[in-house]
């Protein structure tokens, strides 16, 4: 799992603002995220077109955006992300002043070795 925190310049209201393109790009049935949660004040969850896993999305003091990456294969967030960070980049990069990212530890255990007899 990653996330991500969001902050924009001059307390734009960015969470909104991602939320409107989102909802423009499908009505032109374009762009690669898609809302896959129900809708929700102040939160949202977004699924990716190509690659498995999900966006979850929330407003937070500030109007700093949280977003939590997550995947299906732990070992392929990397991609959601990169996308993640394209699409913020294409459409709000003149409105964002920061973008941080936590690499929390992935869902994965750790392989077990075998006992030699």
């Amino acid at each position: 799992m990653r996330q991500v925190q969001v902050v924009p310049k001059d307390n734009y209201r960015l969470y909104g603002a991602i939320v409107a393109k989102e909802v423009e790009l499908a009505h032109k049935h374009k762009g690669t995220f898609h809302r896959s949660g129900p809708k929700e004040k102040d939160r949202a969850k977004w699924s990716h077109a190509n690659y498995d896993g999900w966006l979850n999305l929330a407003r937070s003091m500030g109007e700093v955006v949280a977003i939590e990456v997550r995947s299906k294969k732990p070992e392929k967030e990397w991609m959601l992300l990169r996308a993640l960070l394209g699409f913020l980049d294409r459409h709000f990069a003149e409105k964002i002043q920061a973008i941080n990212i936590q690499m929390n530890e992935s869902h994965v255990k750790p392989k077990r070795r075998r006992r030699r007899r």
